[in-house]
């Protein structure tokens, strides 16, 4: 997520780059959305899920165009500079070297197009990995590089708050739940308060908090410093999520077919709807990654196709996890994070099962919450970042690592509602990050590209809406839901 230029890493392809984009989508979101269908009916859900699907699919062919316009603009300055160069060698050429200048100078003065039905690489192929801060630095004004910058700051403290209070929060419900003769964790009818005792005169919210304490201590360190994730950690932590929602979803069918299902989901529940939108958003973004899931595909020939394909599938096992939920469980024994309801002994008899499901998200967020706050940190750094100018050891060292651990921090310590934390991350940054930056970037990389290569230019990754209807009716939409959530907010705070 820096802004500029990166390696472009080792190539690999297009099916493995699908498999890595369908990880990077299922992720946290996923496991929350269980709740956010019970509460806003199932039908509702279905629809707006779909239609949220379809809106992340068009503004990821707008942010897939917009790298490829900005490899264009590259090429060409490039293109310039050699030629400026072999200009400025001209007078110590040898024979061969002035006809290769005379064949480079005739091509040039042919229209770009021209020069590529003649052998020169597609300008808008992607070959270099333009990072989104640096396409934003290409097309868009001051103001919309820092407006830009900071939407990504809002999402990353909202990702790691969710991080933050999601480990304690599993690792509360499972200890406090199997203190004493009660090994089976979370029990189907038990309603938890933060004030029920834990262990002897400890509460729930003071466990919660000492493993929010412990979770800091053992992870805040690493943002003071450069971590990177590993292929290895990265396999490991797949492997280990894909076993965990296996077993979630043979669980819950298997309990629906022996006639144990619980679950009566209303059709549609307005009260719903903001989490739900919130959730929805937040589980479908990958805009921000995209240059660095793009870039290494070796053939990108099909690959709207490919895009298209995995967003089909990420809505069908949305939708196969989601449901399977809904009917196994009642809306309201339904946890924020859904792990946590195969902790009882009557849905999961083998106690490792229950504790894995229950650990599962300490496991793979632990991993994550580093490589996010270093991110955060060097976002941080390069907003502030002038041209030429050097931070003091302490700015550099002390003041951005303590700006991006402690707000997150404070946040979880003040509140581990999950589901709440999710959607308004959603809701808002993401909100802007999906939507409304997508949609002004190939806005302008489409007025910058007419104005550079002329109206004839054809973009080979250009968006199947191609037409400026479908860029404003992504902001509307982006709009559409700033302005719901937000009254929606009030009128529930109202109400209270």
């Amino acid at each position: 997520m820096a802004g500029e230029i990166t390696e472009t890493g080792e190539l690999y392809s297009p099916y493995v780059g699908l498999v890595y984009m369908f990880n990077l989508i299922v992720g946290t979101g996923a496991l929350t959305m269980p709740k956010a269908f019970a509460t806003a009916g199932w039908l509702v859900s279905l629809v707006l899920l779909v239609f949220l699907g379809f809106m992340s699919f068009v503004t990821t062919t707008f942010v897939v165009e917009a790298m490829a316009a900005a490899n264009a603009q590259l090429r060409w300055k490039r293109m310039e500079t050699h030629q400026e160069e072999e200009d400025d060698d001209s007078s110590t050429a040898s024979d061969s070297d002035v006809l290769i200048q005379d064949s480079y100078e005739r091509a040039e003065k042919r229209p770009i197009l021209s020069v590529q039905r003649h052998g020169s690489p597609n300008l808008f192929e992607i070959t270099d990995r333009v990072e989104m801060g640096q396409m934003a630095s290409m097309f868009f004004n001051k103001v919309g590089v820092n407006l830009f910058y900071f939407c990504i700051i809002i999402y990353l403290y909202g990702d790691l708050a969710i991080y933050a209070a999601a480990v304690p929060f599993s690792l509360m419900q499972v200890t406090c739940s199997a203190v004493g003769n009660d090994s089976c964790g979370v029990e189907a009818e038990a309603k938890y308060n933060d004030t029920d005792l834990c262990w002897g005169p400890l509460r729930r919210v003071d466990a919660y908090r000492i493993y929010l304490a412990v979770f800091t201590l053992l992870l805040g360190p690493f943002t003071f410093f450069d971590v990177q994730k590993t292929k290895y950690l990265q396999i490991l932590t797949s492997l280990m999520r894909w076993i965990a929602f296996a077993i979630m979803i043979v669980l819950a069918l298997v309990r629906i077919g022996r006639g144990r299902g619980e679950g009566h989901p209303p059709l549609a529940s307005v009260s719903g709807l903001r989490n739900l939108l919130g959730v929805g958003v937040y589980s479908f973004m990958c805009q921000h990654s995209l240059p660095s899931l793009v870039t290494p595909v070796s053939s990108k020939r099909h690959l709207t196709r490919l895009v298209f394909l995995d967003y089909v599938l990420i809505l069908a096992f949305y939708g196969l996890l989601s449901f399977t939920a809904i009917f196994c469980f009642r809306g309201d024994s339904l946890l924020d994070m859904y792990t946590l309801n195969f902790a009882r002994c009557d849905v999961v008899g083998l106690a490792a099962v229950r504790f894995f499901l229950g650990l599962f998200p300490v496991f793979t967020i632990s991993t994550n919450f580093p490589i996010i706050a270093v991110t955060l940190r060097n976002n941080w750094k390069t907003l502030f970042h002038r041209e030429g100018g050097t931070y003091p050891w302490v700015v550099d060292r002390v003041v951005f690592p303590t700006i991006t651990l402690l707000p997150p921090v404070l946040v979880a310590f003040c509140t581990h509602d999950l589901e709440s934390l999710v959607g308004i991350t959603g809701a808002y940054a993401g909100t802007g990050i999906q939507y409304a930056i997508p949609a002004f970037l190939v806005y302008l990389c489409r007025k910058d590209t007419r104005l550079a290569f002329g109206g004839g230019a054809v973009n080979k990754h250009g968006s199947p809406f191609g037409h400026t209807f479908w860029v404003g009716f992504v902001l509307l939409w982006a709009f559409s839901c700033f302005s719901f959530v937000t009254a929606n907010i009030i009128l529930s705070e109202t109400k209270l």
